[in-house]
């Protein structure tokens, strides 16, 4: 008897997922949620929905909103680009609190990522290491993300855009294209120096084919009706 008692005191596990589903406006489940997004950091692992349910909570408890969890769900949402999580995570964030000086330079990072400038993200990136630096894989993230965006706009890249674009040069940019080579369809053609073209493997964006435009094309049928009216 008394083991069942104590079977019965124990307390039900819920997953963070559970949490969500059945009260996602709960302000008790708010410190799983900070918890699950510092899991999230460690185990490079990502959950939108959980966090954007953080971030509502923390608009219902502003005095218990935790900016360094803040700063992390953002980090991780650059991460998920060219999904547009940023810019929902942002929403659901006080003014005031996008106005402190670590927000704002997420935000200008964003805007680089979204407008393909990444030189000058890059740049920005390393002046603020304290920021990115605490979420493990952002460098392979973005990267992944600028060859995506490459990948839309040429057949063929040179080596210098590529290298400016994932932010990797000299004998790792080397070894970076042996990798992508094997494993990823790149072909590089005969070439020495920043000259050097690599050929991207080919998707609807950036092998254009000519397609008949049926907003152009007009039927027989309707071209043989326009002749009694102009005779």
């Amino acid at each position: 008897m008394g083991r069942e008692r104590e079977v019965q005191k124990q307390p039900i596990s819920y997953t963070v997922e559970q949490l969500i589903s059945v009260n996602p406006y709960n302000p008790d489940i708010l410190p799983d949620l900070e918890n699950y997004v510092n899991e999230q950091v460690s185990s490079q692992t990502y959950s939108l929905d959980a966090n954007l349910c953080l971030l509502r909570l923390y608009q219902f408890e502003p005095e218990r909103m935790s900016i360094q969890i803040v700063a992390r769900i953002l980090v991780k949402a650059l991460m998920a680009m060219p999904a547009p999580d940023f810019s929902l995570c942002l929403f659901l964030i006080p003014e005031r609190v996008q106005m402190e000086e670590q927000f704002k330079t997420l935000i200008v990072l964003s805007h680089y990522l979204e407008t393909a400038r990444f030189r000058q993200f890059w740049d920005e990136a390393s002046k603020n290491r304290s920021i990115v630096e605490v979420v493990p894989g952002f460098e392979q993230a973005i990267q992944a993300y600028a060859i995506h965006v490459l990948s839309l706009t040429y057949q063929k890249v040179p080596r210098s855009v590529l290298a400016e674009a994932i932010n990797i040069e000299g004998l790792s940019l080397d070894k970076f294209l042996e990798h992508q080579i094997a494993n990823a369809g790149w072909v590089i053609e005969k070439g020495h120096g920043r000259g050097q073209l690599i050929t991207l493997p080919r998707n609807e964006f950036n092998q254009p084919e000519l397609k008949k435009s049926t907003a152009d094309s007009i039927p027989l049928e309707h071209v043989t009706r326009i002749f009694p009216i102009l005779s």
